[in-house]
């Protein structure tokens, strides 16, 4: 899905000016909605792509006046209403008002650390060979799906070398074909491309500059 959130190489929205000293929070209210929004992940009712996606997916208006953690709830809040643990009057209440929904898992005070230090590993076994090797030329695929993927526009079409080979890993493009656990869990080849900054941006571009981008096999073709 070529969404709003694909801001890369884009022009008229300016220079990145980062923060000097940027805090971690800059209102309590954000690391409360960090905290809610990683309490309902672990419930297991959707996972990280599906997170990403329903991010992704906010109506453009909406995305480019939100804050960071604005965008987490607006998805949050999406994927509850969803899955019907939460109701909108709920929401404009502010108030539990129905039994809670079943859950798989419930992400309590004493687990937070051994829950957040363990993760969730995306790297599975591989069932074929590797198509591209350390050093190789490849080129990121010039493909436009409807649905949810990691590859972003600007390096579409361009050529990089294969600089990491991660092993095979859950592939983002079919971890969203389920809104509901049991989830596709299909894995795909993943490698670390980097693109030189006059491929991607031009003869006017700054040669020093240098793109990294993690890419699934399937958004790569072999260089000839």
């Amino acid at each position: 899905m070529n969404g709003v959130h694909d801001m890369g190489g884009m022009q008229g929205f300016g220079r990145v000016l980062p923060e000097p000293d940027e805090p971690l929070f800059h209102a309590p209210w954000e690391s409360r909605a960090m905290a809610v929004t990683v309490a309902m992940g672990a419930s297991g009712q959707w996972n990280i792509d599906l997170a990403r996606a329903a991010r992704e997916s906010l109506p453009p208006s909406v995305y480019l006046s939100s804050s960071y953690y604005e965008i987490w709830i607006r998805a949050l809040t999406q994927l509850t209403l969803e899955r019907g643990m939460v109701t909108a009057r709920e929401l404009a209440s502010g108030h539990m008002q129905d039994p809670p929904a079943p859950v798989a898992r419930v992400l309590k005070l004493d687990t937070v650390d051994a829950a957040l230090a363990a993760g969730t590993p995306t790297l599975r076994k591989a069932t074929s060979p590797a198509r591209f090797a350390l050093g190789q030329l490849v080129r990121a695929r010039n493909i436009h799906p409807q649905g949810h993927t990691r590859l972003p526009r600007y390096v579409r079409g361009h050529t990089g070398k294969v600089v990491m080979v991660h092993g095979a890993h859950i592939y983002p493009d079919s971890h969203v074909d389920k809104a509901l656990p049991p989830f596709n869990s299909h894995a795909e080849w993943l490698y670390t491309v980097v693109f030189e900054g006059p491929e991607l941006w031009g003869e006017g571009a700054d040669p020093q500059v240098q793109v990294s981008v993690d890419a699934w096999e399937p958004y790569l073709e072999a260089v000839l």
